[in-house]
């Protein structure tokens, strides 16, 4: 009886101690698991190069060039900008004019003998599409510039974006932004399945919802005035993105609030802080 005791107690004490054992491994999980979990929130901000790469190599902003160190980076994202020339053909500049040449005023037989600093002619935007085309880890994030001219040639940009994007073949690669809001609702009516966010930071995430567009891609200091739409986004599932963000201390304020995308002059910065 007194041995069937013991051994009765013996797997009295075994069992606790596999219970115990459960328990800790149990604990053990659950920490990974959170460190993991606080990993991700970390790495889910994203990096879209402005204007390309181009700071740090001094390479021209928006050229092929600086498309492709931006894809050398392994940045998500390289942002251009496209006008429209005097004959409807989009060209990929930030500013209306370059060289002393107006682009909406120009022709694109005029355009297309302006050389880059780096010897590169002004890139039409089925170039910089093409430039772009042979991979998938960076994504063509297309501005729509607003005309200086008028809202139609505004609107005809848009459409001429988007029919050669779909003729070049990267519409699964391509997002578009833009200031106007009406172009923003013109390239949905285009391509309902589109990614369009927009930029001017006037409208509230239900307001952008309401729209059918796909987020916002503000300023950093409409976001910082109000907090509030990068959480209420994310709940309506909304995409975020804050431009140009190029310190260090503005780009933590916005990973820890695990927005979606910063759009910076210092990709490389932003790339090495998210490791």
């Amino acid at each position: 009886m007194v041995e069937a005791g013991e051994n009765q107690n013996q797997s009295h004490s075994h069992c606790q101690k596999q219970i115990l054992k459960s328990i800790s491994l149990k604990r053990i999980l659950i920490l990974v698991l959170s460190l993991c979990l606080s990993t991700m929130s970390i790495s889910q901000t994203n990096v879209i190069a402005h204007r390309g790469a181009w700071k740090n190599k001094s390479l021209p902003e928006n050229s092929i060039a600086s498309l492709k160190h931006a894809i050398e980076l392994g940045c998500y994202g390289s942002e251009f900008d496209v006008h429209l020339s005097a004959d409807s053909i989009p060209f990929v500049l930030h500013d209306h004019s370059i060289q002393g040449i107006h682009i909406e005023k120009a022709s694109s037989k005029e355009l297309a003998k302006i050389k880059l600093s780096n010897g590169e002619s002004l890139p039409t935007l089925e170039a910089y599409l093409n430039a772009g085309k042979n991979q998938t880890k960076t994504r063509l994030v297309l501005e729509i510039k607003s005309s200086s001219v008028s809202k139609a040639r505004s609107l005809n940009l848009a459409r001429a974006c988007v029919l050669l994007v779909e003729k070049t073949g990267v519409a699964s690669i391509t997002e578009y932004i833009a200031f106007d809001f009406d172009v923003c609702l013109k390239v949905k009516e285009l391509n309902p399945k589109a990614s369009v966010s927009y930029l001017n930071g006037d409208k509230t995430p239900a307001e952008l919802e309401v729209a059918g567009l796909n987020g916002f891609d503000y300023h950093y200091s409409i976001l910082k005035k109000n907090e509030d739409w990068l959480t209420e986004a994310q709940k309506r599932n909304l995409t975020t993105n804050a431009w140009t963000v190029n310190d260090g201390e503005t780009m933590r304020w916005m990973i820890d609030r695990k927005i979606d995308y910063i759009t910076t002059n210092e990709p490389e910065k932003l790339l090495e802080l998210l490791k």
